[in-house]
């Protein structure tokens, strides 16, 4: 009998501890929430911060704050989420290298999987292999034998360390077997003029920045780099279909919050930024600028986080890259 007591005791203490969490958790939000955007303005993980914003701001009652981080290849801003209060009103949004930094960055502070509570898998941004035009070669196979042919000027820029464009650089020169000199800028603006004029023979870039320069021919698209085609170039044939089998590279990412943020409100997030997802102005806007749509549920993007994760330590480790 004492035994029995002492269980229930113990049982109410512990429900008693968990009360003031519950209530704060059915109660939440009581105020604003903050995105943590750790790019600068513009890009695709801010479109879609502010366009899915505006949406949870009407669903939720409360002001919606995007908080722009940007420095340290996004580290700067992911870290700032991952000391966050784990309370619901500071999440964040990232971008593909979220799951590439943590092999070549030794000190982050933070883990991408430990450090975090993945709400929602938000969107895939395909990269497409955009050549200069002068270089005779219409598909990428000819592209590649251009390279070996001309491993002088095989050149291709990348938009710095920690990119998915420097990782895709990388996955293409181990799996076309060509040798190349992979040239870093700080992001496609700056990195669009040298392939214009023929500077660098490719970027291999995300197709929000390089489409309108494809659409106005002043580079050529021999590829895209996902499995399956885009809708934005439905005519460009994919690295898979001419020859490098399983080559699937892109920028993708989702909204986080920091660790031990309460499951509720975690799944509250959920399901609010999916039916965000699903709205024809939000389709149109994310759609119009190149960001492939996903959504579902917070599992579903913890499994996407894993397979990337396991699929940039096998190219850092073939790429022999070493960690700063």
């Amino acid at each position: 009998m004492q035994r029995k007591t002492l269980i229930q005791a113990l049982a109410a203490t512990a429900v008693l501890a968990l009360a003031p969490a519950l209530a704060s958790a059915q109660a939440w939000p009581t105020r604003a929430i903050k995105i943590i955007v750790p790019a600068p303005p513009g890009g695709a993980i801010d479109t879609i911060a502010r366009v899915v914003g505006d949406k949870l701001a009407t669903s939720l009652g409360q002001p919606v704050i995007v908080d722009n981080r940007p420095g340290a290849s996004n580290n700067l801003g992911t870290d700032v989420l991952a000391k966050s209060p784990a309370d619901g009103y500071t999440i964040g949004i990232v971008g593909g290298s979220h799951n590439i930094n943590k092999f070549l960055f030794k000190n982050l502070g933070w883990d991408p999987e430990k450090s975090f509570e993945p709400i929602v898998y938000t969107h895939v941004v395909p990269l497409v292999f955009a050549i200069y035009p002068q270089i005779p070669a219409k598909t990428l196979p000819e592209f590649i034998a251009w390279m070996k042919a001309h491993p002088d000027q095989a050149k291709v820029a990348t938009s710095g360390r920690g990119s998915a464009q420097e990782m895709a650089a990388e996955m293409f020169r181990m799996a076309s077997g060509a040798e190349m000199l992979l040239v870093p800028y700080k992001g496609s603006s700056a990195a669009h003029p040298d392939l214009l004029g023929g500077r660098t023979a490719l970027y291999i870039d995300t197709i929000s920045a390089i489409a309108p320069q494809v659409k106005g021919g002043n580079v050529r698209a021999v590829a895209v780099s996902t499995l399956k085609r885009t809708a934005a170039l439905p005519d460009v044939p994919t690295a898979d279909e001419q020859g490098l089998k399983g080559f699937d590279a892109n920028t993708n990412g989702g909204f986080l919050a920091p660790a031990g943020t309460p499951r509720a409100i975690v799944d509250r997030l959920n399901a609010e930024i999916n039916a965000a997802l699903k709205l024809p102005d939000v389709r149109a806007k994310l759609e119009g600028a190149g960001i492939e749509i996903q959504g579902g549920t917070p599992q579903e993007y913890a499994a996407v986080i894993k397979s990337d994760l396991a699929k940039w330590a096998k190219v850092v480790k073939a790429a022999n890259i070493q960690p700063d």
